[in-house]
């Protein structure tokens, strides 16, 4: 069965992300992703998230929060060393103060801390600007752009690369842009789309496609090439 599957991907990608799309979203509902009570504590969470478990980010989150320094304003006002005092949970904590630094003076020089301006800049240049702030990369901006400021972009990480690639799709090139334009030019430009599938691909790398995969339990595993080949 996953074999015939497997022919037909290259005929009807849309159709069979969709499938994908469908089989998570049974099996895990709805992710509320992404869990913030702000869109700048979106873009806080996106730099602390790197190389980070999110149950540490939550813990750094809440001592910005009880600090009273979960606002541009305080964080370009606090000290590095406070600042990676109040963030320690999340691991590298010295070099992530830098970079919300860096990412709180950019947002107050561009935009004047004003999060309707942010979102109003169209996409690919607000895209091209974040990834010349310092710790931004493409990942990080992409979070940014898709969680904070509500654009219709894939966002794409180690999860997800995972996944796609024990699916079995051929993506050419493999860097990030070739990994987002696959389920770009194969999906419709839907920011609720892409919020929930990605959240939905995460949730499963973590539960089910890690890197030892469970995949007896995974709820796509029938349409997985790497199933296929292990049974």
């Amino acid at each position: 069965m996953a074999r015939l599957i497997f022919k037909a991907m290259d005929r009807d990608k849309n159709q069979i992300l969709r499938d994908i799309y469908n089989r998570l979203f049974e099996c895990y509902g709805p992710q509320h992703w992404w869990p913030a009570e702000s869109p700048f504590e979106v873009m806080v969470g996106a730099v602390l998230t790197q190389s980070a478990a999110w149950t540490n980010v939550e813990k750094a989150i809440l001592n910005l929060k009880q600090a009273g320094v979960l606002t541009p304003a305080a964080i370009r006002k606090v000290t590095p060393e406070e600042l990676a005092g109040l963030i320690h949970a999340c691991g590298y904590y010295n070099v992530k103060a830098r970079k919300l630094k860096a990412l709180s003076e950019w947002f107050g020089q561009r935009f004047q801390d004003n999060l309707a301006a942010l979102k109003k800049t169209e996409t690919a240049l607000l895209r091209r600007e974040l990834l010349e702030v310092y710790g931004v990369g493409e990942e990080t901006a992409d979070s940014i752009l898709l969680y904070a400021c509500e654009k219709p972009i894939f966002v794409i990480d180690a999860y997800t690369r995972r996944i796609v690639d024990r699916l079995g799709f051929n993506i050419q090139g493999g860097r990030y842009t070739d990994y987002q334009r696959f389920f770009m030019d194969n999906l419709p430009s839907d920011i609720q789309l892409y919020n929930e599938y990605h959240a939905l691909l995460v949730v499963l790398g973590k539960s089910q496609c890690r890197t030892r995969p469970l995949c007896e339990k995974c709820g796509i595993s029938l349409i997985c090439r790497k199933n296929a080949l292990i049974v």
